[in-house]
């Protein structure tokens, strides 16, 4: 992104690594939590807010995991106070992640009252016996009772996190959820296929035979989600991701997501924070493992939350690497992760964003694609089509310098 280094970072990610237990599918780090070191992360990450709050002015942040949620009162109102502090609040949208297990009123309020407006909720599943499969620790009653909670506590703005083609589950139980994930009227929806990763325990088990994978049924559940959540007034806007448009003059333009990264063809109530990334923009990652991007230099913090904290007491960053990516590099990653969004790639607006033509550096690829049918090309744009969308990791590895 073309920012010029007087300019704060609008962007703030903070990963917390704790669940109550770690769920079968997962490869993101994360850990059963332990009081205590819960304790010591909180102080850990306070330390590393106050060492990048000069360069940042936050526009979104996202508090993902791990459970956030599974923090209790008093260690919110610490981070929360921190921020307050090292002037982080009041971004235009911030957003928690939460288990259902893990919502109580007294928290909601809280958050609610420091500026947090936006919460996805982990549903995964609203069937009881694929809750149990996916190793989740709440009830499909604790999804209903939780959301009550959050919009009783003044939330407008939730996301609903769902998974399908997960062992086991049938069409339709996929559509049942759906159904009643639509009946819930929430503003945004998620919804990811279930991903083999090593050293996962479900992988452990599709290894062992303990099932099979069914692609042809993973791409009908596919298919039915997207008609569903069209149907339920969603505007589906990355491939994964569905958001309500709340703009009652649609022909009015949206303003831009953040500085320099266009909005263009993105519901209102699409989730800012992760448009951003999907649009090449710059964020601090904060917490143990978080990826951070800023000024073309791309940081991992060390995956281990004890190194984590030993690193922040000593008064240094956690910065396990850090790598320069060259322009041209960044932009061709800017390109790849921008193909994910229906709207594609205005072209004037990734010249804008990246300084970069992508009619002249990346022809070939454009024209291999959209001979495969995988993507189509007007004079303003480039975009994948409804068939390439489902084959856009590999789409992206094209456009990778």
């Amino acid at each position: 992104m073309s920012e010029s280094s007087d300019q704060r970072v609008a962007s703030l990610y903070v990963h917390v690594p704790f669940c109550a237990q770690k769920c079968v599918y997962c490869a993101f780090f994360s850990e059963a939590s332990s009081g205590e070191l819960v304790n010591r992360y909180v102080g850990a990450l306070v330390r590393e807010m106050e060492m990048v709050a000069a360069d940042l002015q936050p526009r979104t942040v996202f508090f993902g995991g791990g459970t956030p949620s599974l923090l209790n009162l008093r260690q919110w109102e610490l981070v929360l106070k921190a921020m307050e502090r090292a002037n982080l609040l009041g971004a235009e949208e911030f957003t928690v992640e939460c288990n259902p297990a893990t919502v109580s009123a007294d928290k909601a309020r809280l958050l609610r009252d420091y500026g947090i407006n936006r919460v996805s909720m982990g549903v995964q599943s609203l069937d009881e016996d694929l809750l149990d499969r996916l190793g989740r620790v709440h009830s499909r009653a604790m999804v209903f009772k939780s959301y009550d909670i959050l919009r009783g506590a003044g939330f407008d703005n939730i996301n609903l996190d769902l998974m399908f083609a997960i062992p086991t589950q049938t069409m339709p139980v996929w559509q049942d959820t759906l159904n009643e994930a639509m009946a819930m009227q929430s503003e945004h929806l998620s919804s990811y296929e279930v991903i083999y990763e090593d050293d996962t325990p479900l992988f452990a088990q599709l290894q062992a035979g303990e099932f099979s994978v069914n692609d042809d049924l993973a791409c009908d559940m596919y298919e039915e989600l997207i008609r569903r959540a069209t149907h339920g007034g969603f505007h589906q806007y990355e491939i994964a991701n569905f958001a309500r448009n709340q703009r009652v003059a649609s022909a009015t333009p949206l303003p831009d997501v953040l500085p320099g990264i266009p909005a263009t063809g993105i519901p209102s109530l699409a989730c800012k924070h992760n448009v951003n990334y999907w649009r090449g923009g710059s964020f601090y990652g904060l917490g143990p493992s978080a990826t951070g991007y800023v000024r073309g230099v791309r940081t991992k913090n060390w995956s281990n939350t004890q190194l984590y904290c030993e690193q922040l007491e000593k008064g240094k960053r956690a910065i396990e690497s850090s790598e320069e990516l060259s322009p041209l590099r960044r932009a061709g990653e800017t390109a790849a992760f921008g193909l994910r969004m229906n709207a594609g790639w205005p072209f004037a607006d990734f010249e804008r964003v990246t300084r970069h033509d992508l009619r002249r550096e990346w022809s070939d690829e454009m024209n291999q694609m959209v001979e495969r049918g995988w993507a189509r090309r007007t004079a303003e744009r480039f975009q994948l089509t409804h068939a390439g969308l489902r084959f856009a990791d590999s789409a992206a590895e094209l456009f990778l310098r």
